[in-house]
């Protein structure tokens, strides 16, 4: 039962998930100490030379050559991959919070595009694409058997013009059209408010150049206009991660000074680093430190921070530090498990190597790759629960996803496959009892807007900061 993902890349027409957790930028690429393995490379270029000689129709050295190398990054792990002029320029902004397309961030399953996360208040989002969606066709082309950087460009282009996907909902196993206008897509990566009886609500959906700063600004003028704040939620979900100064940063703004956010261990001398709550370790563009105008009050109230399985990377960076120091307790489900740190080296002017260069580890000295953060309390998106949390997939169903080092996988593999036939089986059998009212009552369901009234998790994270009882989870795949 195990899903299985071949050949996976995390390319986002709106935020790359878990993208570059570092950037770091040499001039020259470094050459490695061993022998070449010169019968390889003989049989690279032979294969090279029948492919000229003998296919079908005439194929361009230049893209041949770039075809091999991307095949051979990306068959690393999900998260390396090599970035050619197009998707290197598209990854800048993206960092940068800017950027043209759909807003949505995909991967490729089973031959099809899914999409993990449409990115609040984009097309994508307003047109009603929800994480899980598989999108089959684009205009008139199939999506099966495209790659999946062509079907990022299909899907890219000029702010105006539409792009009809035709999607297929698994939870309601139906196929439909929908048709989407492109545009220029500004991510504000900082939402807040005051949501209910002193408690502030604050939303991270990426991590980006300008998290740190405007996290400061929302945060002093949450204080400013409720100056008897008693909580906070920090808000987590569908964040897929981004630059690993914007984690450390984010988690350093509620820690103590100098406290240990983050360790990293890889081969390179330069991948193993110690990342503490110091101005000099979360700074980007700033000549001071971004954090200086936090309120004090911010390090000792009481806190919630709101995780699912779409929280990824550098959210879980942050909230693993946080759970570590007991200073927030985790609400929700199972994060995605990406504990790896991705290095983007340039190679020219216009073309780099994005390439997982080091596990990292949260302050206890946990490496949570594959396994992701527990919530201290498990709780459902939904007040009637998450049947289809049985279908989302995370880091621990990729063919080639790095081991955790410290614990075996093959338990929670198998525990997870059994538990996944029982949901399902569950799923058949509620479905079959179901009215044609309720089915169509269902399909018409859109999953509640984070930080609305009807944001039932949010509800269970202010009821548990007010002292009040927690509806728990009661599904087995948290």
């Amino acid at each position: 039962m195990r899903q299985l993902f071949r050949n996976i890349v995390l390319i986002s027409i709106g935020l790359i998930a878990g993208i570059a957790a570092t950037i770091q930028f040499s001039a020259t690429a470094q050459q490695g100490t061993s022998t070449l393995p010169l019968d390889e490379l003989r049989t690279l270029s032979n294969v090279f030379g029948q492919i000229k000689r003998e296919y079908v129709e005439p194929i361009d050295d230049k893209q041949l050559l770039t075809d091999a190398v991307k095949g051979m990054v990306s068959s690393l792990d999900p998260h390396s991959a090599y970035l050619d002029k197009k998707d290197f320029a598209e990854m800048q902004e993206q960092t940068a919070g800017k950027f043209a397309g759909l807003g949505i961030e995909i991967t490729s399953e089973d031959g099809l595009v899914k999409v993990l996360n449409p990115i609040e208040g984009s097309p994508a989002a307003k047109a009603g694409l929800q994480a899980g969606d598989l999108i089959t066709r684009l205009d008139d082309k199939p999506v099966r058997g495209m790659s999946l950087d062509k079907a990022v460009r299909t899907m890219r282009g000029t702010p105006g013009t539409k792009i009809t996907l035709t999607i297929f909902r698994k939870s309601e196993e139906r196929t439909f059209p929908v048709t989407i206008t492109r545009a220029e897509i500004k991510v504000q990566s900082i939402r807040a408010k005051v949501v209910d009886n002193n408690i502030a609500w604050v939303r991270i959906t990426s991590f980006q150049e300008r998290t740190i700063p405007d996290l400061a600004k929302k945060l002093a003028e949450l204080a400013a206009k409720d100056p008897n704040l008693k909580g906070l939620v920090l808000d987590l979900r569908n964040n897929g991660g981004g630059l690993l100064q914007g984690a450390v940063g984010v988690a350093a703004a509620f820690l103590p000074p100098g406290a240990v956010i983050v360790s990293t261990k890889g081969q390179a001398p330069d991948s193993r680093q110690v990342f503490n709550a110091v101005p000099a370790m979360y700074k980007l563009n700033e000549s001071n430190d971004p954090l200086d105008e936090v309120p004090p009050l911010f390090k000792k109230i009481p806190m919630v921070v709101l995780v699912n399985a779409y929280s990824a990377s550098a959210s879980e960076i942050v909230a693993g530090a946080l759970q570590d120091y007991k200073r927030a307790t985790i609400l929700g489900k199972t994060t995605f498990g990406k504990g790896s740190v991705q290095t983007v080296r340039p190679l020219s002017s216009d073309s780099a190597l994005k390439i997982t260069t080091a596990y990292y580890y949260t302050p206890n000295g946990r490496s949570i790759q594959a396994f992701g953060i527990k919530p201290d309390i498990p709780v459902d998106q939904n007040k009637d629960g998450d049947p289809e949390d049985v279908l989302i997939t995370r880091e621990i169903d990729s063919e080639k996803h790095l081991r955790n080092k410290q614990s075996s996988e093959e338990a929670l593999i198998k525990d997870r496959e059994k538990r996944r036939l029982q949901e399902l089986q569950l799923i058949e059998e509620r479905n079959a009892k179901k009215t044609p009212e309720e089915r169509e009552k269902e399909k018409n369901r859109r999953p509640p807007e984070f930080g609305s009234n009807d944001d039932f998790m949010l509800q269970q994270a202010i009821a548990f900061l007010n002292g009040q009882t927690v509806k728990r989870s009661a599904s087995k795949l948290e």
